[in-house]
C-alpha cells in the first residue's frame, strides 16, 4: 500500500515513515509539511492512503482532506493528530476522513488501524469515538427528506450512533430485540453500511 505523510513536524514525519517502511505491505511515496502539499503530491504520486495531522500552517489537515477527497474519492485519509477537539473530528470526519487516531496509541494499534481502513473499515480510536457520541446526541431529530426513511428507521440510526445497544434501544422505544436488530440490519442494507460504526458515521456526516 502507498502511503502518503503529511505533518508539519519533521521528526515526527521521519518517525512514521520509518515505523511504516517496516512492514511489508507499507510503502511511503512521499511526506508533505501541510494540507496543500499533501494534495499536490496526492496529485502527484497517486498514493492509496494519507495519513494526515489536523494543525498545519497554509492549509490545516482538515481543509487538506476535504480537497483531497473532492479529487481523488478512492484516497484513503487517516487522521493522526494530539487534538481530541470536538470541531476538528466533526469536521475531519464530515470532509470525508475514515479514521481518527491520537499520536499517543502504540504503533503497532497505529499500523493495525490503517491495515483495517485499507479493508473499508471506519476506525475512530476510542476516546475519539465517545466524543462522537456525544455529538450524535446533540443532532438533528427531523427525519431528512432525501433518505427514504421511516420515522422509526431514523430512530434507530440516531440512538446506535449515540452507542446504544440493541437491548437498550429495544427498552426506550418499547421494541422487541429482534425488531430492533431487523431494523439495524434493514438500514445496514438500504444504507449500503458495513456495521455501526459506520451508521455513526453516516449520521454525522449527512445531518
Amino acid at each position: 500500500m502507498k502511503v502518503l505523510i503529511a505533518d508539519d513536524d519533521a521528526l515526527i514525519r521521519d518517525g512514521l515513515k520509518l515505523l511504516l517502511e517496516l512492514e511489508e505491505d507499507f510503502s511511503v511515496t512521499a511526506c508533505a509539511s501541510n494540507g496543500q502539499e499533501a494534495f499536490d503530491m496526492c496529485c502527484k504520486y497517486k498514493p492509496d492512503l494519507v495519513l494526515m495531522d489536523i494543525r498545519m500552517p497554509v492549509m490545516d489537515g482538515v481543509l487538506g482532506t476535504k480537497l483531497i477527497k473532492e479529487h481523488f474519492a478512492d484516497v484513503k485519509v487517516v487522521i493522526l493528530t494530539t487534538f481530541k477537539d470536538d470541531e476538528y473530528i466533526k469536521e475531519a470526519i464530515k470532509s470525508g476522513a475514515e479514521g481518527y487516531i491520537l499520536k499517543n496509541q502504540p504503533s503497532d494499534s497505529i499500523i493495525e488501524s490503517l491495515r483495517a481502513v485499507a479493508k473499508g473499515t471506519i476506525v475512530l480510536e476510542k476516546e475519539v469515538a465517545g466524543t462522537l457520541s456525544a455529538m450524535l446526541r446533540e443532532g438533528k431529530k427531523a427525519v431528512p427528506e432525501n433518505y427514504d426513511l421511516s420515522q422509526r428507521e431514523f430512530e434507530i440510526l440516531k440512538l446506535v450512533g449515540e452507542g446504544l445497544s440493541n437491548r437498550e434501544i429495544s427498552e426506550k422505544l418499547f421494541l422487541s430485540e429482534g425488531t430492533t436488530r431487523n431494523y439495524v440490519t434493514g438500514l445496514l442494507e438500504k444504507l449500503d453500511l458495513r456495521d455501526r460504526t459506520q451508521l455513526a458515521i453516516f449520521y454525522l456526516k449527512n445531518f
